[in-house]
């Protein structure tokens, strides 16, 4: 007896692998039908097959869409079938997207965050003020903290004036001024660690009850 035994060697290249070699089978049989008819009720009866093959995809807008346009692409695009959905080409397929712009660091110095450069365009565009002056002096401090996270060691408040004065284009300039900041050390310190009350409770009720077990002996 002689068997007939097909290699994955052998076989084509799966178009879509996640449907599996049989619906890839059913659509190079159904591309074969020389009979419009027909062609169009199988094709319709593999787009249900593969709708069950990944039902997360009835979560997705326009599901049936989607199988159609997949169903295409299976075929390689030589099935002729009638679709309700405009039939993709080739081209659009193998079109490659626009590049994305690379996302640039909105200041120099990095050690600030992307976001110091969006606080100060707020402020800048506010008026002279009270308002804008407090602003202001909080960016300062919130600058000040970033810089001794970057840099443990205490910065001088001229730093951070100076850098102030250069990410504003010199709109802002506190370096005559001579208001201080806040002091590094509260800017920078660390909260207590968190005990749990009732662990504490717990515990000091255990203390308690061996304390009276020790008397009543």
């Amino acid at each position: 007896m002689t068997f007939e035994i097909e290699y994955n060697s052998e076989r084509s290249n799966l178009i879509i692998p996640e449907y599996g070699r049989h619906i890839q089978k059913l659509v190079d049989h159904c591309v074969a039908l020389e009979d419009a008819e027909e062609r169009n009720k199988m094709a319709k009866s593999i787009v249900n097959v593969m709708g069950n093959l990944q039902p997360h995809l009835r979560d997705v807008p326009d599901f049936k869409h989607k199988l159609w346009d997949q169903l295409f692409i299976i075929s390689d695009f030589k099935l002729e079938a009638e679709s309700p959905y405009p039939k993709p080409s080739k081209e659009e397929l193998s079109e490659k997207p626009e590049s994305l712009p690379y996302p640039k660091s909105a200041s120099k110095y990095r050690f600030y965050g992307n976001n110091i450069q969006t606080m100060i365009d707020v402020v800048l565009s506010w008026e002279e003020g009270e308002p804008r002056e407090g602003l202001t002096y909080v960016i300062a401090n919130h600058m000040k903290k970033c810089y001794l996270n970057w840099n443990k060691d205490t910065v001088d408040d001229r730093v951070i004036f100076n850098h102030l004065f250069d990410l504003t284009n010199g709109e802002i300039d506190l370096r005559e001024n001579g208001d201080k900041l806040a002091d590094s050390e509260l800017l920078i310190r660390k909260k207590p660690a968190y005990k749990n009350q009732k662990t504490q409770k717990h515990s000091g009720h255990h203390k308690n009850q061996k304390n009276y077990r020790k008397k009543t002996r």
